[in-house]
């Protein structure tokens, strides 16, 4: 494990840097109405997302299963390009409005980031080295993770942590399609991974088949984490960055030196980081780990030690 601990350091960094930005985002992206879904607190909402995931992880594994390999790279292209566009229309117009018309900024704001957009799908499709693939899934977590965050209030966001934790422990070790979705994924060089090389000399266009190698019990050139590995755990910290707000009814004090709902979101992350630390001793040897029931439960824990200590039990850990 040591040897690969540069290669775990810049894993955990990414994850790090990618809530970060999160956290930065979703107070603008709330109060430009960014919500995903209108009311943050209903408890239905995780389940409407789940079922959405499993329709879109049914309809490439189809196309995989069929042989249509190429239009489902073409599925995921398509929605990586709205999503992309999606995140990055809110920075756009932060960085235009102050010195134009708020409406003609958001026209500029709206096609510049299609364009970008494009600009990025393209340079994916043609050259999906690492670096490039990194960059850009950073990106897109740090944008989607903000949008989410805000869209699930505590109780919600316990329920999708949870929910997703059990699914993706199932579709790991029982169903095992979430190991042939990870191989589709590097094969057609989609930016869903985030890819960490061991060596100097790694290149992601010549990565070979995932399960190939598993099944040859060969040493992996990098590591590999799903984007939703980020994303989903760090919708609770962004949530507790928001949710936890006086204005949400919560007090408003500080815990060594920091606002409660910030001392909570951090700590949240921090509970993410032991959970990642305990999954990367798993990933070790060799085969494939389910990331969110230990990113998650890391999540939940650093959540629920961080609110007692902030607010004690006030309102059952924010969850009523």
């Amino acid at each position: 494990m040591r040897r690969d601990l540069p290669s775990i350091v810049a894993m955990a960094g990414m994850l790090v840097v990618s809530q970060a930005i999160a956290l930065l985002l979703a107070p603008i992206f709330l109060d430009l109405n960014f919500q995903a879904f209108p009311d943050a607190s209903n408890p239905v909402n995780p389940l409407l997302y789940i079922l959405l995931i499993l329709a879109f992880t049914g309809v490439i594994l189809l196309l995989v299963r069929y042989r249509k390999r190429n239009l489902a790279r073409y599925v995921i292209l398509g929605s990586i390009f709205f999503t992309i566009a999606f995140v990055f229309v809110v920075p756009l117009y932060l960085a235009t409005y102050w010195w134009m018309d708020p409406e003609l900024a958001g026209n500029v704001a709206t096609i510049g980031a299609f364009l970008l957009a494009i600009l990025i799908v393209y340079a994916l499709y043609k050259y999906p080295e690492w670096y490039l693939v990194d960059t850009v899934g950073i990106a897109i977590a740090a944008g989607v993770t903000a949008v989410l965050g805000i869209s699930f209030a505590i109780l919600p966001a316990f329920l999708l942590l949870l929910g997703l934790a059990v699914y993706d422990a199932w579709a790991v070790y029982r169903s095992k399609h979430m190991v042939t979705l990870a191989d589709e994924m590097t094969s057609q060089k989609l930016p869903i991974l985030l890819v960490v090389p061991k060596k100097a000399s790694y290149s992601y266009l010549q990565q070979k088949s995932l399960k190939e190698q598993i099944a040859k019990g060969e040493e992996r050139e990098a590591m590999f984490m799903g984007l939703g590995d980020i994303i989903i755990p760090g919708v609770l910290v962004v949530a507790a960055s928001i949710f936890l707000r006086p204005q949400y009814g919560y007090p408003d004090i500080a815990v060594l030196g920091l606002p409660a709902y910030l001392f909570v979101a951090l700590m949240t992350m921090v509970g993410v980081l032991v959970g990642f630390s305990i999954l990367m001793r798993f990933v070790m040897k060799g085969n494939p780990q389910a990331g969110l029931p230990l990113l998650n439960g890391g999540a939940i824990a650093g959540y629920v030690v961080s609110f007692a200590l902030a607010f004690g039990t006030f309102r059952t850990f924010g969850l009523l």
